[in-house]
């Protein structure tokens, strides 16, 4: 072991050694200005693929040395990983590729980070701006691609402009409505020489919008009035840092709460008022509480991440919307009152208004909590292979410690995770459902193995991903990825060869389905060939016993296979449709 620190060591002596020799014989460009400013953001890891383009980028950031670089083995899955960071830090994540093609593999989880109001800086190379004008080889407009999925795209032309728009292009991303922007670098620009006195801009102190007391008193008025209220918690409250506000609020005013899919955990589930995630469709258990509601505090929520027709489909509810910006126009979500402000603040604030003036209810749905329990509870000791959705679930709350962060993929599994997994703690399932992109929990277990814990040191906590077969094998080549970089995460796979959800919708929509079935390799020797541990569940008892070894392991990546049966999908349908919350 002695031997191996040494060679480890003598490693980074070479590579200090090599970068200071760069930096010495080296006259900085607006490449080294760019990295510069990163620093002076907080970067600390970007994820992307080199191309020709960014060569001088990539060059300024091993000079520098302050800088990760993660070499990916996709764009889409460097998009992902840093997508997934910065959900998880609140800080903005940085992904780069290269011109044209690499370019066009970061749209998707471009577009994800900005429906999902994720922080995100997406850096693209581009050809030398003598041949932007005209047809030539990979090239495309950068700008003109990333504008629709962006809150910002813009292309950097000079390199004294680089403090400015490395500026910008974090201070969008991360403002009031966080979202992704994309800041395009020419080759030629990279390479000229940065002026002698360009520098880094200081960064703002950060802007907490407090709540106006004349809409604190507006607020306070409605819910007075209200016989039924109801609260609906979105991921803005994750975003804020504002659970306990939240959990402070409710208790104040003895009413249910019931969380978007990627709200999950900013309320406990354990918790009395707690009605878990509101449901997928019309007659799922938590709906039932707002059919009889006749107030809707909403807060962080915002309609991409659930369409308000399924919980106001009568257009009859009043809306309190509490957020750090306004929502978009809907016919079933029109605001009786938009509070754009600090969420926390906001909540403290009214809760200490609606105390002073005894302002409380008694309204609760033991029934929706009873129902959710029993099914959870359902087949935990089914010994059916493949095994049922719901013993699925309960054995993985069963065996992941709490604060364990777990990505659910998009995918019939997404609902199953949704509705039945007890979760606590924000961040601790966390569940794309603006854009539902497939594909991103495994590059996005890479992302989140590198947050840094309070002490500064990379948190070395496993990460699990749960996926369905689908989405496994559109980003499974990140598996080496994780291995190469020392991940600490455990790969879930639900195998039922189909695109499980979409089988599931046919089945609904005509009785049966086509053009969903397929093949999978074997799971677990794919992964072997990787560098990871693989694990095939062969009958019930393995999936828990699997978990909590993988989710054991000092080191490495684990994937496991696991058969499910999802005839339990329209078995629930069913069950949902006699259910009965009139009496």
């Amino acid at each position: 072991m002695a031997e191996i620190n040494k060679t480890e060591d003598q490693k980074l002596e070479q590579k200090l050694a090599r970068q200071k020799h760069l930096r010495e014989n080296h006259k900085r460009n607006t490449a080294d200005l760019v990295v510069e400013c990163l620093v002076n953001e907080g970067v600390e890891v970007v994820f992307g693929i080199p191309g020709e383009e960014n060569i001088p980028l990539l060059e300024a950031i091993e000079r520098d040395g302050r800088i990760r670089f993660v070499l990916t083995r996709h764009e889409q899955g460097a998009g992902f990983m840093a997508a997934t960071y910065a959900h998880i830090t609140g800080k903005p994540g940085v992904c780069l590729a290269t011109l044209g093609p690499g370019a066009l593999n970061l749209t998707l989880p471009v577009a994800q980070a900005n429906a999902s109001t994720t922080p995100l800086v997406a850096i693209c190379a581009q050809g030398n701006v003598s041949r932007l004008y005209k047809e030539s080889h990979q090239i495309i407009d950068l700008v003109a691609l990333f504008q629709p999925i962006t809150q910002w795209s813009s292309m950097m032309l000079a390199p004294e402009s680089a403090p400015e728009m490395v500026r910008k292009a974090f201070s969008i991303a991360g403002r009031n409505r966080p979202g992704a922007t994309c800041l395009v670098i020419p080759e030629d620009i990279s390479e000229m020489p940065a002026p002698d006195d360009a520098k880094s801009l200081p960064l703002p102190h950060p802007l907490h919008i407090m709540p106006a007391p004349d809409t604190i008193e507006e607020a306070a008025k409605i819910i007075s009035q209200a016989k039924q209220p109801i609260i609906l918690a979105g991921n803005g409250v994750a975003r804020s840092h504002a659970e306990a506000q939240l959990l402070a609020f409710a208790e104040q005013l003895n009413v249910p709460v019931a969380t978007t899919f990627e709200g999950k955990g900013v309320f406990p589930d354990n918790h009395p008022n707690a009605l878990g995630v509101v449901g997928f469709m019309h007659r799922d258990y938590e709906n039932f509480a707002f059919d009889t509601a006749d107030l809707i505090i909403a807060v962080g929520f915002s309609i991409q991440q659930f369409d308000p027709k399924k919980i106001n489909p009568n257009i009859d509810k009043t809306i309190i919307h509490i957020n750090t910006f306004v929502e978009d126009t809907d016919a079933h979500y029109p605001t009786a009152l938009n509070i754009m402000a600090n969420i926390g603040q906001t909540l403290k604030t009214l809760t200490e208004v609606l105390k002073t003036r005894n302002i409380t209810f008694d309204v609760s749905h033991p029934r929706i909590r009873q129902l959710l329990t029993e099914e959870l509870h359902s087949c935990e000791n089914d010994e059916s292979m493949p095994m049922k959705p719901q013993r699925v679930v309960y054995d993985i709350r069963r065996a992941v410690p709490e604060g364990t962060k777990v990505l659910v993929d998009t995918g019939a599994l997404k609902m199953w995770m949704a509705r039945l997994y007890p979760t606590m703690h924000p961040n601790t399932c966390i569940i794309d459902n603006s854009l539902s992109t497939m594909a991103w929990t495994l590059p996005g277990a890479v992302g989140a193995s590198f947050i840094r814990d309070n002490s500064g040191k990379i948190n070395t906590k496993p990460v699990l991903a749960v996926m369905g077969d689908g989405s496994f094998m559109m980003n499974v080549q990140e598996i080496e990825t994780a291995v190469r970089v020392g991940s600490r995460m455990v790969v879930l796979v639900w195998e039922d060869n189909a695109y499980g959800l979409i089988k599931w919708k046919m089945e609904l929509h005509a009785g049966e389905h086509e053009y969903v079935d397929f093949h999978n390799p074997d799971v677990p020797k794919l992964a072997e060939s990787f560098g990871a541990r693989g694990h095939a569940v062969k009958k019930p008892e393995d999936l828990y016993n699997m978990l909590r070894e993988a989710l054991d392991q000092k080191n490495g990546v684990d994937v496991i296979s696991c058969p499910v049966d999802y005839s339990e999908n329209m078995k629930l349908i069913e069950k949902l449709g006699d259910i009965d919350f009139s009496n």
